[in-house]
């Protein structure tokens, strides 16, 4: 029953991604900037994962503390920052693809920071992986597009890099201290980093001109992609294997193009005018690039 329920939780997760895509590209710019809008979603994760965590505590030793503000730089500054500015810039279908690849990404940090050895077969899966992602800056960047750019593209892209080095950093935090004990000092520096930046923004924000549905937009950003997702992850992840949840990564370009045909559908802004099938095969690239990476290493060996 528990297994049902971890997978029901990844599902929702997945399904909150996918429609955080479109949220908070309806939001930004007119009602607010994307870093002021990262100022909203830190400051107000950070108060609550603060609550949960005063009901018990946990000392954090002083010397992994720089090992916290380099996690809160790469897990909330540079990922937060760059994701929303980012989507702000280009089309959530293509900010959805691109941040699929960063399984792969993970793969690359691990070897940068750990010299975690690439066999031949991931190799290739990194080489057909980064094509994909090269491919759609090429092709956002190509004719006229409405929505999408390359700009914003290569700023989702960065922002995925960051997240790979993030995870690939706060591993031994996680094994050393309770998850909520991280993410609340992670989320603390990433505030110290994002709040300087976003602040102007934030504070030119015209709270007057909110109306219900933008009042649930935001709360939908801060409670739901961040406190929500981050909770619902922690239980899946206690009753499934890592691998199990890394899945779940592809559900979010097509949630994400589901919800948009959907929006256009209803008289929504129409996000689809963009897409082709040149998209879909370089996404299909990222897909078959992660899942040779994501294969296991003896299986990977004895096949090389």
């Amino acid at each position: 029953m528990k297994r049902l329920l971890a997978h029901l939780a990844l599902a929702i997760v997945a399904l909150t991604y996918g429609g955080n895509y479109l949220v908070a590209k309806g939001l930004m710019p007119d009602l607010v900037g994307p870093s002021g809008f990262i100022v909203l979603r830190v400051t107000g994760a950070l108060v609550l994962f603060g609550l949960l965590l005063l009901v018990r505590p946990e000392k954090v030793e002083r010397k992994d503390l720089p090992r916290m503000a380099f996690c809160g730089l790469t897990g909330v500054g540079i990922n937060m920052l760059l994701f929303f500015n980012g989507l702000n810039a280009t089309s959530p279908v293509n900010a959805s693809l691109i941040m699929t690849v960063n399984p792969i990404l993970v793969l690359l940090a691990s070897a940068v920071m750990l010299g975690q050895p690439i066999v031949r077969r991931r190799l290739v899966g990194v080489i057909l992986g980064g094509i994909g992602a090269a491919a759609i800056l090429i092709w956002s960047g190509s004719g006229t597009k409405i929505h999408a750019s390359w700009q914003g593209d290569l700023m989702i892209l960065i922002n995925a890099t960051s997240y790979a080095f993030y995870l690939v950093a706060v591993k031994p935090l996680m094994a050393k201290y309770r998850p909520l004990t991280v993410v609340t000092w992670v989320f603390l520096f990433g505030w110290l980093f994002t709040t300087p930046i976003g602040w102007n923004q934030a504070a030119a924000i015209d709270w007057s001109a909110f109306d219900a549905r933008a009042w649930a937009g935001v709360a939908y950003v801060v409670l739901a992609t961040t406190f929500l997702v981050y909770l619902l992850n922690i239980f899946a992840l206690q009753h499934l294997q890592p691998t199990v949840v890394s899945v779940y990564i592809y559900l979010q370009p097509l949630l994400a193009t589901l919800l948009s045909l959907a929006q256009a559908h209803f008289g929504g802004t129409d996000y689809m005018v963009d897409t082709g099938w040149p998209l879909l095969a370089f996404g299909a690239l990222i897909f078959f690039g992660v899942y040779l990476v994501g294969k296991p290493v003896k299986a990977i060996q004895s096949e090389a």
